[in-house]
């Protein structure tokens, strides 16, 4: 613990020196130095408050559900909301579901414990990791009560190791921890970790909720045309460069392709869109076009891809052709979409069930998806099958909100 403390205020220090030259890891270490005075601001001392915690934009959609029954359900206490990445509190700072949406200060004892005196949690729920020794050790001195939820645990963690009890102590603070899977039980009950559930995954129950939704989107069906649709969802580099050749040489004029890459800063939407060789249109330059006219979308906005996907007829969803991490394809499974992804998703279980279902199939380079996307395209009967497989996968998958809140409901 005195190195792992030393390491964090080296590691401090480094990431603002960087953030000089980094737009996103400014955005963290500024919104950092505003922690408290809101904090101070916004909660009393006589205030009930629930802690939320998420690394990043991926870890608060899981959580979601979760977190808006409780909103619903204890309206009287106050909710804190934190994040570590600039990824996730950019784009989810005003959110409803909490009274105050902060980042997570340095993870220091002085930090840890300013506060929590501050927030004072009833409970605290961290989401699937992230998980910080100082901020553990102040809740357990504390005596705060804390769950982890939708955890997911692989043997080459630093918990199951020799080196691991700073690890493990901060594991064992949470009174309770709710598994995806099995092999995460396991897991945890080889370090003798026994307060542990399998509940799955909350994403299922996420995913769900966006089928009472209004996916509407005009211009999207504008677009569409009533034609067949492949959605290239959160693409990466390594993705659009199977995938622009694939476009470019597919011959079959009936296709339409809407691309929501990653990365929208302008440079690399612009660079995209000049190696396309087929009608391109641009979401930011759409007003006052023919949509219809088109034949690739290129969406350099965020937030709508989960509706998008309910227009897909194909999905494919990138990260895994490179080693950034593959997206959630469970978002165009509930629509009922086949979909293709790339061939680095071994930290994704979902991946590995879903091609073993049979609705989701994985690429390894552009000769593999030139054969598999086109049968694809060209099958309207196997288009359904496939679809009609995934969907049925997240209704047998949904259910761990339930868990969990039974869980809860009996101690607050």
């Amino acid at each position: 613990m005195f190195f792992y403390n030393i390491g964090i205020y080296i590691a401090n220090f480094h990431l603002k020196i960087i953030a000089l030259f980094n737009n996103k890891l400014k955005l963290g270490v500024d919104g950092r130095k505003q922690t408290f005075k809101i904090l101070e601001h916004s909660i009393n001392k006589g205030d009930s408050t629930l802690w939320f915690h998420c690394a990043s934009l991926g870890e608060y959609e899981q959580g979601l559900p979760v977190f808006r029954v409780l909103r619903q359900e204890y309206p009287s206490h106050k909710i804190v909301l934190t994040f570590f990445s600039p990824s996730g509190y950019e784009i989810r700072k005003n959110t409803e579901i909490a009274d105050v949406v902060v980042y997570l200060p340095m993870d220091t004892t002085t930090n840890a414990k300013r506060f929590l005196n501050l927030v004072h949690p009833e409970l605290s729920v961290f989401v699937k990791y992230d998980i910080w020794p100082n901020y553990m050790a102040e809740l357990k001195r504390q005596g705060a009560r804390a769950l982890l939820i939708s955890a997911l645990f692989r043997k080459n963690q630093s918990y199951f190791k020799p080196y691991g009890t700073m690890m493990r102590s901060a594991l064992s603070v949470f009174e309770h921890i709710f598994v995806q899977n099995e092999s995460s039980k396991t897991l945890l009950n080889s370090i003798h970790f026994e307060n542990v559930s399998i509940a799955g995954d909350t994403r299922f129950d996420r995913v769900y909720d966006q089928l009472n939704q209004n996916n509407s989107l005009p211009f999207i069906e504008d677009f569409k045309d009533g034609k067949l649709c492949v959605v290239i969802g959160s693409s990466w580099p390594e993705d659009e460069a199977l995938l622009i050749p694939f476009i470019n040489n597919y011959n079959k004029e009936d296709v339409k392709y809407i691309i929501a890459p990653h990365n929208i800063k302008s440079g690399q939407i612009q660079n995209l869109a000049y190696k396309l060789q087929k009608p391109t249109v641009l979401f930011s330059e759409m007003d006052g076009k023919h949509l219809s006219e088109y034949s690739v979308f290129i969406i350099d906005t965020i937030g709508i891809l989960s509706k998008i996907y309910s227009y897909a007829d194909i999905a494919y969803v990138g990260g895994a052709m490179g080693n950034t991490g593959l997206h959630n394809i469970l978002e165009p499974a509930v629509f009922g979409v086949p979909i293709i992804i790339g061939k680095n998703y071994d930290k994704f279980p979902e991946a590995y069930q879903m091609i073993d279902s049979g609705g989701l199939t994985s690429v390894s380079g552009y000769d593999q998806l030139y054969s598999e996307l086109p049968l694809v395209i060209e099958n309207n009967h196997k288009r359904q099958n496939l679809g009609a497989i995934n969907q049925e996968f997240i209704l047998k998958n949904k259910g761990a909100v339930n868990q969990i809140l039974d869980y809860i409901r009996k101690y607050i």
